[in-house]
C-alpha cells in the first residue's frame, strides 16, 4: 500500500498526558505515505444498552473515524494495572450495536509509555485481551512499551533520544506492513 491513514486513540484524557506526546511523536515520525490522525474519546458519554437503537452523534461520529482509517494504533497510560475507564468506555462504543463492532478485522496496534520500568505492559495485556475478543487483527512484535524519562518527549513532539526515535520508527514500520496485509483488494468491475 502506497498510501495509508492511520487513526490513533490516545487513552488518556489528561492535559499533561506523557501518552499523548508519545502520539505526537508517532506523528512526525511516520514514514512516507502514512498519515496520523486522531480518534478522539474525551466527548463520549458513558456507554449504556439504552443507547443501542439511537446512538448519540458522537459515538456514530467515533465509530466512523474508525471505520474511515487502514488501521488504528491504541495509545495507552496504565491506571491501576489496566486501561483508563475512559479508553475502555470508548472501546466498550466501538463494540456496539451488536454485531456491528468497528474493530472487527481492523489492523491494530497497542503502545504506551511511564516512568516506570515496565511501561505500560499490564494494561497493554488486558487491551490486547478486549481486542481480541473484538476480533482485531493486533500487532505482536515489536512490543510497545516505552518508559519515560524526563524531556524524552518535548510538547511539540520531538524524541530526545535516539534509540527510542529508531524504535518508534521500526514500531510504524512493523504496523504499516500489518495494515497493508490486511488492505482490502480491488476487486475489478
Amino acid at each position: 500500500m502506497s498510501e495509508r491513514t492511520i487513526g490513533y486513540i490516545v487513552g488518556s484524557i489528561s492535559s499533561t498526558s506523557i501518552n499523548r506526546r508519545l502520539a505526537k511523536a508517532l506523528e512526525r515520525l511516520a514514514p512516507e505515505g502514512t498519515t496520523l490522525v486522531e480518534i478522539p474519546i474525551k466527548d463520549l458519554p458513558f456507554y449504556s444498552p439504552d443507547f443501542d437503537a439511537d446512538f448519540p452523534q458522537v459515538a456514530r461520529d467515533f465509530k466512523q473515524a474508525i471505520a474511515d482509517v487502514d488501521g488504528v494504533i491504541i495509545i495507552t497510560p496504565e491506571y491501576s494495572r489496566s486501561i483508563p475507564g475512559v479508553l475502555k468506555n470508548a472501546l466498550d462504543w466501538s463494540a456496539r450495536p451488536w454485531g456491528q463492532g468497528s474493530f472487527d478485522g481492523k489492523p491494530t496496534a497497542v503502545i504506551g509509555t511511564s516512568g516506570g520500568g515496565i511501561a505500560t505492559a499490564a494494561a497493554q495485556q488486558h487491551l490486547k485481551a478486549i481486542l481480541s475478543h473484538y476480533n482485531a487483527p493486533t500487532l505482536g512484535q515489536p512490543e510497545g512499551y516505552v518508559q519515560t524519562t524526563p524531556g524524552l518527549f518535548t510538547e511539540a513532539g520531538e524524541v530526545t533520544n535516539e534509540q527510542t526515535a529508531d524504535f518508534l520508527v521500526g514500531y510504524l514500520q512493523a504496523f504499516g506492513a500489518l495494515v497493508d496485509r490486511y488492505a482490502a483488494v480491488p476487486v475489478a468491475a
